[in-house]
């Protein structure tokens, strides 16, 4: 049977605009299937303990699942480069910690540059570390444990995850201020077994992984690392109680691909920022010791700028190069 002429061209424009209305409805229809969140570390890592909590509110408030997957390797570089050179479509997203201002500077090769290469989509909250001793260390204030440091130049063992991770910079950051000698002992695992056995004697590590070690008193808090003291530790001290101008803070946020679309980043900000309104998150983050920090996409760029710049000098003072 042949069509009029006009009958055909009518059809034929309706089946040519198919195929566009579907693509039309998934962008309008953001996140039409499963999201991935990458974290450079590995599970129950506080990086990752945060990760789980946030994805788990946003596959509520959104209704897709947001699913948390660990790359972790090279101070989180694995994961790092692996949502740079995901399609920037929303669907890849990155947990960012402060290892991506850190290893701007002890990672001179790089196969990226944070700053450029990620889009910043939102930040999530900030925390203090917390200085801990072994209960067997004489020392019970910082003072204290300065004192002893100095009278024991070279003998004493301080913990972290890894060479360049925060863990690890925030103690050589103490190290440098109040002006003692400690060894570094790097773990590519957690450090906690060995600290709560003597094989090494302090750390800094995250509140979210030490608080029911201290509160139980099998290990011992000095400080936390914070200008302010935490909710968390209520009666712990800060570190710049005692020594002059000492902040360390770990800060959590999400970035996703350069390029990615801005309607995207405005709806994930929009969304993250309703989950850090939530009281029962404001709850659950005062158990980790972590405050909501609710931020633009421009003012979490602002404070990546400042922290690489910070950390950086820390870096090249301590000297500190990859593994």
């Amino acid at each position: 049977m042949k069509l009029p002429r006009r009958k055909f061209l009518h059809l034929a424009a309706g089946a040519a605009a198919l195929p566009v209305l579907p693509r039309l409805a998934s962008a309008d229809t953001y996140p039409s299937r499963p999201v991935h969140m990458i974290v450079g570390f590995p599970a129950s890592n506080a990086s990752d303990i945060i990760a789980r909590l946030i994805a788990q509110s946003l596959s509520d408030r959104l209704g897709q699942q947001f699913i948390v997957d660990n790359r972790p390797g090279a101070g989180s570089n694995i994961g790092t480069e692996m949502v740079v050179r995901a399609a920037a479509d929303g669907y890849t997203l990155l947990l960012v910690a402060p290892s991506a201002t850190i290893n701007a500077t002890i990672y001179p090769n790089l196969n990226f540059n944070f700053i450029r290469d990620v889009a910043l989509v939102a930040s999530i909250g900030n925390s203090a570390f917390v200085m801990m001793v072994n209960p067997a260390v004489p020392a019970k204030t910082v003072p204290e444990f300065i004192a002893y440091a100095k009278a024991n130049p070279g003998k004493i063992n301080m913990a972290s995850a890894g060479n360049g991770t925060a863990t690890h910079v925030f103690g050589e950051l103490f190290k440098i201020m109040a002006g003692v000698d400690l060894v570094h002992v790097p773990y590519r695992g957690s450090f906690l077994p060995d600290l709560l056995g003597g094989q090494v004697q302090v750390a800094f590590g995250p509140i979210a992984q030490s608080v029911e070690l201290i509160r139980t008193g099998k290990l011992r808090a000095l400080a936390v690392t914070t200008a302010s003291r935490s909710a968390a530790l209520p009666d712990i001290p800060t570190v710049g109680e005692f020594v002059s101008g000492y902040d360390a803070s770990a800060w959590y946020g999400v970035g996703a691909p350069k390029n990615t679309p801005t309607e995207i980043v405005g709806t994930l900000n929009k969304e993250l920022n309703a989950v850090l309104a939530d009281p029962r998150i404001k709850e659950r983050f005062a158990d980790l010791g972590l405050i909501a920090m609710p931020m633009t996409p421009a003012e979490f760029g602002k404070l990546i700028a400042d922290e690489t710049e910070k950390w950086g000098k820390v870096v090249r003072a301590a000297n500190i190069k990859p593994e």
